[in-house]
């Protein structure tokens, strides 16, 4: 399987998806964690990625999503953005009512 390959199955495998450098209880880096806990106040659960990891997908990421910086936020398939765009969008209520939206379908089609 391909690299391409394998970053699709991951953002068709979750819904909530965030591409980040360690993990949301340790991370590597101050971007990831400002992300990973906008993210985490929402009160959802979500998957990570530590990229420090996995190198291919590090390498390979960037030019799949035209989005060169890391963490990267993927909602349903869609990249949302990077830290700057993950915590404007907490800070005014927005990334809240996405990612509720995202549980709520969820809830929805498993009943």
């Amino acid at each position: 399987m391909s690299v391409v390959d394998t970053i699709k199955e991951q953002l068709e495998a979750n819904d909530i998806l965030l591409y980040m450098k360690g993990t949301p209880r340790f991370p590597q880096c101050g971007f990831s964690s400002r992300a990973s806990e906008a993210i985490m106040s929402c009160g959802a659960r979500f998957a990570f990625v530590n990229i420090l990891e996995s190198p291919e997908i590090r390498a390979e990421l960037p030019k799949y999503a035209n989005w060169p910086t890391f963490p990267q936020l993927w909602i349903k398939g869609e990249l949302v953005g990077g830290c700057d765009i993950i915590a404007e969008m907490a800070a005014n209520g927005e990334l809240k009512e996405l990612i509720d939206s995202v549980v709520v379908d969820d809830d929805s089609a498993a009943n």
